[in-house]
């Protein structure tokens, strides 16, 4: 803009005139990223003396449900040595099964911790669940909105038991409470194994498989370049410890924690010339954009080794961006039927229209139209 201006235009102190002006763009401020020291340090934990004394504890959620019934994994995780225990769950079971569940798989064989590191569940917000814990003598200390820093321990262990579940059950996975076994190389009892160019390609199946990226039905998908960085402004209402505000958050915005780190908060220039209006996106507690399938552009078959998979190539649509990715028809079909009925109403259009002017132009009978069609 300095350049533009000044090839016409001149004026004293021009040159600070033009950054004062851009510093106080209200779309700069949402758009440019700072480039200044950080704002404020993390607060490490405490390093914990005695084994599971300090522990840290989340959800796997969205698991296929096995034949026991379980479509969850209770992650609880030892921030000392690092060892996990995995328990299998019902997302749909209650507060006093899950207490039940942790004083026979932790305090029986740990004792009770001195404290708990967790997000913002709500099972872990709960009344009951503080109350079971303050019985205890328990502490508990959970993240501020976007922080993974700070369960950061049973963030990293969930994303190798995902990794495994993801290599293990790949063709069963209905069946991921049991014990893993390898994809690879699966053979029955008194069979012989593979061996030879047969093992070579099936490994290279399996392999891809596992490493392709995937949008996947229901997920977010990842942010665009062009979007904001920020969004807001938004009032301070109090400091919370050293590093941290309780910010004033829309009505759009109340499924977030309202405590934000300092890391996460960028400082707004004011203008008389700025028009705040409310903005109409709805963000999930991990600042993800929703995103909802718009239509259905194109279809294929993929040819496994033993088997024909479906796909179908969706327009996703979040904040007015459209992006295209290939999903299985069967998630599809279960969780969208209405694209497809969208779909064939499109594809049975140019046949009716062919059909209407057959019945204009034909100048025989009425049997020999009948007969025709």
């Amino acid at each position: 803009m300095y350049q533009d201006l000044k090839a016409m235009f001149w004026w004293p102190g021009m040159k600070n005139d033009v950054a004062l002006h851009i510093s106080k763009c209200l779309m700069c401020q949402k758009v440019k990223i700072e480039h200044q020291r950080p704002s404020g340090t993390l607060q490490p934990l405490e390093i914990p003396q005695w084994k599971w004394e300090s522990i840290a504890m989340d959800f796997v959620i969205g698991l296929p449900r096995t034949r026991s019934g379980y479509d969850a994994i209770w992650v609880v995780v030892d921030r000392l040595t690092k060892s996990a225990h995995f328990l299998p769950i019902r997302i749909s079971c209650s507060m006093e099964e899950l207490a039940r569940m942790y004083i026979k798989e932790i305090v029986r064989l740990h004792g009770v911790p001195s404290t708990i590191i967790s997000d913002r569940d709500p099972r872990f917000t709960s009344r009951f669940w503080g109350a079971f814990q303050r019985a205890f003598g328990t502490q508990l200390s959970m993240s501020t909105a976007y922080h993974p820093q700070t369960d950061g321990q049973s963030e990293r262990t969930i994303q190798t038991l995902e990794d495994m579940l993801r290599a293990c059950v790949l063709d069963q996975p209905a069946s991921w409470d049991r014990k893993c076994q390898s994809p690879l190389c699966w053979y029955e009892t008194r069979e012989r194994s593979l061996l030879g160019p047969e093992m070579i390609a099936e490994t290279t199946e399996q392999i891809k498989k596992i490493l392709t990226p995937t949008t996947g039905v229901g997920r977010a998908i990842k942010t665009k370049k062009p979007n904001p960085r920020y969004i807001g402004p938004f009032e301070i209402l109090k400091r919370i410890g050293p590093v941290a505000y309780r910010i004033a958050l829309p009505p759009y915005l109340s499924n977030l924690h309202d405590v934000f780190h300092v890391s996460q908060l960028r400082k707004y220039t004011p203008d008389a010339s700025h028009i705040l209006e409310p903005e109409p996106i709805q963000v999930r507690e991990d600042l993800t954009l929703p995103v909802a399938p718009v239509r259905i552009d194109d279809t294929r078959v993929k040819q496994l080794r033993e088997r024909e998979v479906s796909l179908v190539k969706v327009a996703w649509s979040r904040a007015g961006i459209e992006e295209h990715t290939w999903e299985l028809e069967s998630n599809m079909r279960k969780d969208y039927p209405y694209l497809f009925s969208v779909l064939v109403t499109f594809l049975c259009l140019p046949l009716f229209v062919y059909l209407s002017v057959k019945m204009h132009d034909r100048v025989g009978g009425k049997e020999e139209w009948q007969n025709e069609i």
